[in-house]
């Protein structure tokens, strides 16, 4: 009768045989049931599920980034708006600096209403369309909220430009800021309305620029290209200058 340790090895070498004629086998030791084998190749639900979401970019934080670019836009518009101002009157005598708290309320109100109510009718618009031509590409709605939310972001350095108080360099920075952004939304949604009819397709793109360029235009006429004659000079008379022109009359 063979001893334990003839039987052992025995064992050893049937695994190492295996293996040099099978690399990827799995070999389990006897001795120890619950140890995990080795040499074994990922399952579908494993790591190779979660290196297939890390290429497909599928991620939670590139879902919460999208708020957090429009939550820092709308500060450094308030702000910098809030510059804007105290520039354009610097100097001026009866000028007297007040902060305006109300531009951050207004600023969060007109970015956060366009980052979602415009996702929400585009991607209702996509819907009814790919009901009606089959094979147009459809996106779901957070989807159509992070390239928005993504595309807003050349805005953030734009706005704290627009401190500069002259009207030449806001209109190229808005220019520049357009064109980027713009393109990435136009090349963004194009493969989804381009098997649709042409005039529905070019319709759609020129709509969906044309409302980043409202919102542009928008913000840079509200926040900053405030009128030069806010605060205008105050007479205020004397007692002197009462009894003068009381007997002067």
């Amino acid at each position: 009768m063979a001893a334990v340790d003839d039987l052992q090895f025995e064992e050893f070498g049937n695994a190492a045989t295996s293996l040099t004629a099978n690399p990827d086998a799995t070999t389990v030791n006897i001795e120890d049931p619950g140890e995990t084998p080795k040499h074994q190749r990922g399952s579908p639900g494993g790591s190779g599920r979660e290196e297939d979401d890390e290429l497909l970019g599928n991620d939670d934080s590139d879902k919460t980034e999208p708020f957090w670019i429009c939550a820092t836009l709308v500060f450094a518009i308030a702000i910098s708006g809030n510059l804007s101002n105290f520039l354009i009157h610097l100097g001026e005598k009866t000028y007297h600096y007040v902060p305006e708290f109300r531009k951050v309320s207004i600023a969060a109100t007109i970015i956060y209403a366009y980052a979602w109510l415009v996702p929400l009718a585009l991607w209702g618009f996509l819907m009814w369309r790919n009901s009606k031509v089959m094979n147009i590409v459809s996106y779901s709605f957070l989807e159509i909220v992070c390239v928005y939310g993504y595309s807003l972001f050349i805005y953030i350095p734009t706005a704290i430009l627009w401190i500069i108080p002259q009207k030449a360099v806001r209109w190229i920075l808005v220019v520049i800021a357009l064109g980027i952004s713009g393109s990435v939304l136009a090349m963004t949604f194009w493969p989804a309305v381009r098997e649709d009819n042409r005039r529905v397709a070019l319709a759609t793109v020129v709509t969906i620029v044309l409302l980043h360029m409202l919102l542009s235009v928008g913000c840079l006429a509200y926040f900053f290209d405030a009128p030069e004659m806010d605060y205008l000079p105050t007479i205020i008379a004397t007692p002197n200058q009462t009894v003068a022109a009381a007997k002067s009359s």
